[in-house]
């Protein structure tokens, strides 16, 4: 189990397949700041109400110059249906093998109800223009959480 990447470190680099089915590469946004959010599953209430802030927050985030980019484990084809279902604007990516997760470490053990697995922790990087982390949120509260990244996006891009 990997450790969170520090503020200040190179985000790990990753290609990962999007919901339309492109691959996507972390340094296909160099010069943009990124919002790289990890969620545990599509279409479940915590996800859902995560993506739909992002999503209704994404023109916000985008005029600031930043991209949103949600991360779990699920298909290609369970992202289809996460999008569409919710009119997500932003690229869902699929790591079914958690390989990328495991990198930012937010492929941790988890425990509830006394059971221990391995799953995704909510999480969200700030990664800045030159590829550094800015920012993480390690066990983020879903609640508000749309507010604390686009105040920290609005103070790295004045900074």
């Amino acid at each position: 189990m990997a450790e969170w990447i520090e503020v200040g470190k190179k985000a790990p680099a990753f290609t990962l397949t999007a919901d339309d089915g492109k691959k996507v590469k972390l340094s296909d946004f160099g010069g943009s700041p990124v919002v790289l959010y990890f969620y545990p599953k599509d279409d479940t209430p915590g996800c859902t109400k995560e993506a739909c802030a992002f999503r209704d927050r994404k023109a916000e985030i985008e005029k600031l110059g930043a991209r949103v980019l949600g991360v779990s484990p699920d298909t290609v084809e369970s992202h289809v249906k996460f999008r569409d279902k919710f009119e997500l604007n932003f690229p869902l990516l699929a790591d079914p093998d958690h390989a990328i997760a495991e990198k930012y470490g937010a492929w941790r053990e988890k425990n509830m109800y006394g059971k221990k697995t391995m799953g995704i922790q909510r999480s969200t990087y700030l990664i800045d223009a030159n590829g550094k982390v800015a920012k993480v949120w390690q066990r983020v509260q879903v609640d508000g959480h749309d507010d604390q990244v686009l105040e920290a996006v609005k103070a790295m891009v004045t900074a």
